[in-house]
């Protein structure tokens, strides 16, 4: 049996929402290289069309990103309710994002910008008081000969000299040069054996004690769950855990790439994640200039917006005990005395069978808006909770009832007959 994940730090436990950002070289191609469109996810094209690293790493000398602006995106990330951001350090290219001493292969030597984009992100992290954490694709690197490279034979590959002469100091520069740094989000560990993985693990923590450690070390031995991207656990999980997830079909960006979830959807999607006790890491690509898709922009304000506005049912919330029914008009969540109904859909009132908890009021959430609230038995011997709405909001969606009990804990029963 596999012990529970526990990160250790009350910041993760509580954080539920953060956003990912995969930006590097892959951004200048946008899918396409030579007049050939990459199937599936952009920021693996080198990989899916066979680009040879010597080819590849002439999009550095292109790089001039203008249009990036690291304090922009920190202070919207911060205005759409996200408590923590995970940025790519590296990425199975093999390029470094920031100024590293150990490759020359960085945005600071080898492209005309030679800004630091890394450290323009800490700074600002540190202005609005965000979380910074940082992806590093330890096992994968396209670029190094000694990298692994997944659809490829790696048996040639001396992969132990690749991690001491690179990841390792690389990792020592990442934890040592940019400030206090939340978490290493490793990725895709690939033939990495136990004692590797361990390797890592203990450098990153010989730095700083404090930064989590992905569940994507491999080996068991990260400190969250991570899950495959963009799966969502059928039901509550318990210990620490986290859902990277994309608003559209890949992480970098790709200009083909349109297909942005409605704002609902990503709702609900947050909702589900934060009641079965999970963070939602959500996904922005910026192109080649640094500029954010404006389609994920639009998307993103409008999920802020009820981040904002129902705050206190999202943050501080605990994992939901399992209830017996699945609602197609709501996601639930809760926190001690307290009950959170997210209204996905119009409805007249509100009807919660099988909920043995003594309701005492009720209110709307983002207006304070009481509402006249019952303890029933149905026709079937049922205790129910009902939350009678006002005719305004019949048709209405995305708001949130506050239901205050007389109880700590939420006490559901099994069904029955």
């Amino acid at each position: 049996m596999k012990t529970m994940k526990d990160t250790k730090q009350q910041w993760f436990k509580d954080a539920k929402f953060g956003l990912f950002i995969h930006w590097g070289l892959y951004a200048l191609l946008g899918g396409e290289y030579q007049g050939v469109k990459a199937r599936g996810i952009a920021e693996w094209i080198m990989n899916t069309l066979q680009i040879p690293p010597s080819e590849y790493e002439k999009l550095a000398e292109q790089f001039d990103p203008v249009n990036f602006d690291a304090d922009a995106i920190v202070k919207r990330a911060k205005e759409w309710g996200m408590k923590y951001i995970v940025f790519t350090s590296k990425h199975h290219e093999g390029f470094a994002m920031y100024d590293s001493q150990v490759s020359d292969y960085n945005v600071v030597k080898a492209t005309p910008c030679r800004r630091d984009i890394l450290k323009e992100l800490q700074l600002a992290c540190e202005k609005y008081e965000m979380r910074l954490g940082l992806y590093y694709s330890q096992a994968q690197d396209w670029h190094d000969p000694n990298g692994l490279m997944a659809r490829h034979d790696n048996s040639h590959k001396n992969y132990q000299y690749y991690l001491d002469h690179k990841v390792k100091p690389q990792l020592r520069e990442i934890l040592t040069n940019y400030g206090k740094i939340a978490l290493v989000w490793f990725d895709t560990p690939m033939e990495t054996t136990k004692e590797q993985s361990r390797e890592l693990y203990d450098l990153v923590k010989s730095i700083q004690p404090d930064c989590i450690v992905s569940g994507r070390i491999g080996n068991e031995l990260g400190e969250y769950m991570t899950t495959s991207d963009n799966f969502l656990p059928r039901l509550p999980y318990e210990g620490d855990w986290e859902l990277p997830a994309t608003l559209n079909d890949t992480w970098g960006y790709k200009k083909t790439d349109n297909k942005w979830k409605n704002p609902d959807e990503v709702i609900r999607l947050l909702l589900k994640v934060v009641s079965r006790g999970g963070n939602y890491l959500l996904n922005i690509g910026p192109d080649g200039t640094g500029k954010v898709p404006e389609g994920s922009v639009e998307v993103l304000d409008k999920v802020g917006e009820y981040v904002r506005e129902n705050s206190d049912a999202i943050f501080g919330t605990k994992r939901m005990p399992y209830y017996p029914y699945e609602l197609d008009w709501a996601e639930l969540t809760w926190k001690p005395k307290r009950l959170y109904v997210h209204m996905m859909k119009g409805k007249e009132r509100i009807e919660l069978p099988n909920v043995k908890n003594h309701a005492i009021s009720a209110r709307v959430l983002r207006t304070g808006e009481n509402l006249e609230v019952s303890n029933a038995q149905s026709c079937e011997g049922v205790h129910t909770v009902l939350v009678y709405l006002p005719e305004k909001l019949w048709e209405e969606k995305n708001y949130c009832v506050e239901i205050a009990f007389a109880e700590d804990e939420m006490n559901f029963t099994e069904l029955e007959g």
